[in-house]
């Protein structure tokens, strides 16, 4: 009776410690699979980033009082700034531009703009 005893006890001992190593290898797999998850919020923390640019070109567009910011629209994607719309004159269009460029976290520019027409004027 005392040799069941130590064979099951013994048997048991070799059960749980299998579990916990197939568990802890389960977890390292989990983490592993976290690991990759992480680079699944990188596109939030960057959407995140790309709004926080976007602001501040529109803050540095409204430090300037002769730009009408209200028509032009400000894409941002890793730094890189797309701007499209319309301004009132062409000198505007450079001075947009560099503006833009002026703002940190901007690493390239893509100017759309456009010089608007009077709704009565050629």
């Amino acid at each position: 009776m005392k040799k069941i005893s130590v064979w099951v006890l013994a048997i048991a001992a070799v059960i749980v410690s299998v579990s916990f190593d197939a568990r802890a290898q389960s977890g390292q797999a989990a983490s592993a699979a976290s690991g990759n998850g992480a680079g699944a919020s990188a596109p939030v923390s960057g959407r995140k980033s790309d709004r926080a640019l976007r602001r501040q070109i529109y803050a540095a567009l409204g430090k300037h009082k002769e730009i009408d910011a209200g028509n032009i629209s400000v894409r941002a994607k890793g730094g890189a700034v797309t701007l499209t719309g319309t301004v009132t004159d062409n000198a505007q269009i450079n001075s947009v531009a560099d503006i833009a460029k002026g703002v940190p976290g901007v690493t390239s520019v893509t100017n759309k703009l456009t010089v608007s027409k009077p709704l009565g004027g050629m």
